[in-house]
Formats: structure tokens, sequence, C-alpha cells
């Protein structure tokens, strides 16, 4: 293999590329270590979402390329093309899910340097008999974009059964703790008391916002359709003698066979890619959910409220072994960068698109789109499985919550006195007098809050002695929120699960 140098002159590089490898021993597809592999084929993502962006996929098989040749000339044929045979038919149809020649697919790539017409060709060579027929009136869009919004839909299908888990596994947690007093945080400072399942509702709510958007997109999908170069069907009046119901008819029959039910009027070359731009902002809205539900576990680790799963033979860190680290969650908000930045992709590549269409949307799609889904489903992997196995420690939520609420119960404290009697102005300094000084013993000695000791030693206080307990009781101050949660779960999530009753017992296991 030779490349220029600086100077123009050919040098040869020493560079071996190994192919795909059939393994015997595991079934499975083992590929050469000298090359790059993305880690999200490698370590995250799930067998289900890499295949659906494989080449297998995109090209074979009944919804790939070959596939919509096969219903392109179908249609052409139901509605009057008489030089489409049945023959020609049936050969297509009887090679759609043959193993692809990958290797004869690039060699005639790097003659015509055209991904479409270099699978045509090649198909065509299997199905000679039909070879001059396929994407009769066609343009490689018509190929092209109409696969990727198939792709596109069952991907956003398993994100949504994803979802569905991760929905249904905080559900569960938070109907376990909904009754769990613990220190809410306002710009991370402590505030009023909330519960530990309340919290988890908040992240799920941001979940369920994510699947309704995504069942909105799936429903309301338009297909591309069969428009020619520039969007006219120009090319397809022509096959079908300029009679315009039958281009309609043969649309309409090419788009229900890919499972649409409409699709656009209007196009130019390619469908608006705009519709990349709600798809890839759905999915980084996934990954805005799952980032913040991260990053507050982290938080809360720090802190020792909670924690995600810790495996028993799991090492925190190669240097200090007492350590627990937060990797699945860290892991998690890592990787929810990429479908955020590939949004933005998206939103870039629709706002700078020439008229009718230019190429420059083409080279970054082929990443964009794939890497956005296969990171949402690593992420939505991770944080089910984090989801499973989260560790509560009510002790330390108990003392946590021991140290605040003094403070935080002053206001009651002084309503009770001015119950009884006192006058508001003269309470209210009396404890705020208290208050500081507790502060202090925190803040500067290290020591447990002592306010309640200081206001059962104050004989000014004596009207409320004996309720001071009760008046801290962490239940007291949770408001609603246990019922809050149980209207969240009975009317929002057991509905929204109810489609996806039967994909709920996926558990989600990690590769590393």
């Amino acid at each position: 293999m030779f490349f220029d140098n600086i100077h123009g002159n050919k040098v040869e590089a020493n560079v071996t590329f190994q192919l795909w490898e059939i393994s015997t021993e595991t079934g499975g597809l083992d590929m050469a270590k000298d090359r790059y592999e993305s880690p999200l084929g490698g370590r995250y993502a799930s067998p289900q979402m890499l295949f659906l962006f494989s080449d297998d996929r995109k090209f074979g098989g009944e919804m790939g390329w070959r596939g919509i040749w096969y219903q392109l000339a179908l249609a052409e044929r139901d509605h009057g093309v008489d030089c489409i045979t049945e023959g020609m038919l049936d050969e297509m149809l009887s090679h759609l899910n043959d193993p692809i020649d990958y290797v004869r697919v690039a060699q005639i790539e790097k003659k015509n340097r055209h991904d479409v017409m270099a699978n045509n060709l090649a198909y065509g060579e299997v199905c000679p008999g039909a070879k001059g027929i396929i994407a009769l009136a066609a343009t490689s869009c018509d190929t092209t974009d109409n696969v990727e919004q198939v792709i596109m839909r069952e991907g956003m299908i398993l994100v949504c059964k994803a979802l569905a888990r991760v929905i249904a596994r905080l559900g569960r947690f938070a109907e376990q703790y909904k009754s769990l007093p613990t220190l809410g945080y306002t710009h991370y400072q402590p505030a009023s008391l909330i519960t530990v399942g309340k919290r988890a509702c908040m992240w799920n709510q941001n979940y369920l916002m994510d699947l309704q958007h995504l069942q909105w997109l799936i429903g309301n999908m338009r297909l591309r359709g069969l428009k020619g170069a520039t969007g006219t069907q120009a090319s397809y009046l022509e096959l079908f003698g300029g009679d315009h119901g039958r281009v309609l008819a043969a649309e309409k029959q090419f788009a229900a066979a890919l499972g649409f039910n409409s699709v656009f009027t209007i196009t130019g070359q390619t469908y608006t890619r705009k519709v990349d731009s709600w798809v890839l902002g759905a999915l980084s809205s996934v990954a805005e959910s799952v980032c913040k539900m991260a990053m507050d576990i982290r938080l809360l680790a720090h802190d020792k409220e909670i924690e995600e799963p810790f495996e028993s033979g799991q090492i925190g860190s190669s240097a200090m072994a007492y350590k627990r680290n937060p990797m699945r969650c860290e892991r998690a908000c890592s990787l929810s960068r990429i479908p955020m930045a590939m949004g933005v992709v998206a939103r870039i590549t629709e706002s700078i698109q020439f008229l009718e269409r230019s190429l420059d949307d083409s080279a970054a799609r082929r990443i964009a789109i794939a890497e956005a889904f296969l990171a949402v489903d690593a992420i939505l992997r991770i944080i089910q499985n984090v989801s499973e196995g989260l560790v509560v420690y009510p002790a330390v939520i108990a003392r946590r919550i021991s140290d605040e609420l003094p403070f935080m119960a002053t206001e009651k404290f002084i309503i009770e006195m001015v119950s009884a009697g006192a006058d508001r102005q003269e309470c209210h300094e009396k404890i705020r007098v208290h208050s500081q000084e507790a502060g202090a013993v925190v803040k500067q000695q290290g020591k447990p809050n002592d306010l309640l000791e200081r206001l059962l030693a104050d004989p000014y206080f004596a009207p409320i002695h004996i309720r001071l307990e009760e008046l801290c009781d962490p239940m007291s101050y949770v408001g609603r929120a246990p019922e809050q949660v149980d209207q969240f779960l009975e009317e929002e999530v057991k509905p929204a699960l109810e489609p996806y009753k039967d994909e709920l017992g996926v558990t989600a296991e990690l590769s590393v």
C-alpha cells in the first residue's frame, strides 16, 4: 500500500488489514486487534443495538437495501411496469438473505467510488436476471434514506424498551423507600426533608418524559418514500407514463411494506435532516436524564447515603484498596456526553444543507446516528444495572438528618412558643443566638449539633421542652412525599409500563 509523503513521493506503508473472521468455537465474530474498534461496540452497547447498525442489517435482509430494492420493484410491477417480471422478483426475493460478499462490494466501490451503486451491482451479480431493473427510476436516497429511517425507528423502539425497564426498576425502588425521610438539597445545601422514594420519582419522571417523546416520534415518523433525484418524483412519473395516481399508489404500497402509513409530501433529494435532529434530540434528552440521575447518585455516594452496586471481587482503586468508586455512574455520565454532542451534530447538519441537498451530511451522519443510538443503549444498560442494585444506608441518612433537622425545626419552635404566650420577636432572637452557637460547634469544633440540648437547658423554652422531640420527628417534615409517590406510580408509571410488560424481565448484565 502506497501513500504520498510531504514531498509528493510514493512511500510504502507496512500495514496489514484483516477482515472479520467467523469463529467456529464461539459461534460469533472475532475481530483482529490491529485496528481501532469503537468501545461502544467492544465494551458497552448491547448485541441487539450493535446488530441494528451493522452492515448485515443495513444492506441485507427484508428491511435492508436489498429488501428495499425488492419492495420497489414489486410496487412498480404491481402498478403496471411491464418490464419487471415475476421471475425477476422471485430471483431478487430468493437472494435477500444470502450472505453478502463484502470483498466484492469493496472491489466495486474502490473502482466507482459509490457505495449504493457498488452494492447494487454486487446484488445484480447474484441476481443476473433482475440486474437491469434493480432500483429502477430510483436515486440513491430512495435506498439509503428509507432504510435509515426504518433503522432509526427500530432503534427508538429498542430505546423505549430499555427505558421501560429502567422506569420499572426505579418504580420498585421508589415504592420500597417512599416513606424513608432524607435531606433535600437546594444549591447542594441541606433543605427541607423529602423521602428517598420521592427523589427516585424525580429521576423517573424524566425517563417517563423521554419515553413519551420517543413514542410520539415513532408514531408520527413519516417515510421519505419514492421521490427521485430532487424530490419531484419526475423519474417515477416518467416510468408510470405520466400517471400521477400510479406514482402515488406505488409509493403508498412501498411505504406500507416498510411499516409506514404516511410519507413526506415534500422533500429535496433527502428527507429533511430535521428528522435526524428530532431523533438525536430525543436521544440527547435520554442522556440528560441518565446523567442527572448518575450525578445525583455520585453525590449521595460521597455522603455515604446511597451507593451503586459494588461486587464482592470488584476493585475500586488500584492504589487505595478501601475505595468504592461509583464507576458505573461515572461511566454513564461520561458516555452521556456522546448523544448530547451528536444531537448538536444533527442540528448543524440540517442548518447548513444547501438547497435540495449537499453531501456534507453523509459522512457525519454515518457516525452521529449510530454512535448516538449505541451510546444511549449503553447508558440505559448501565443505569438499569445500577437501579437493580442500589444500596441505601438508612442509619447514615438518619444521622445526617439529626445533624440538620434541629435548625429546620426552629420555625416550628417559634410557632409553638408563641402559641404558649411568648413574644415572637423575643423568641426569634433567642433561637437565633442558640442556633448560631450550635452552628459554631458543628463547623468549628466538628461536634454534633447540640441545639436541642441548648433549648432544653434554657428555662425560657420550658413551655415546649416536653414537645421538642416530637417537633423533630422527620416524618412531620416530608409533607405529602409518600402520597405523591403512590399517586405517581399508580397514575403515571403503571400505565406507561403496560405496553412493555413482556419486556420488563430482561436484566442488565454489564460486559465490564
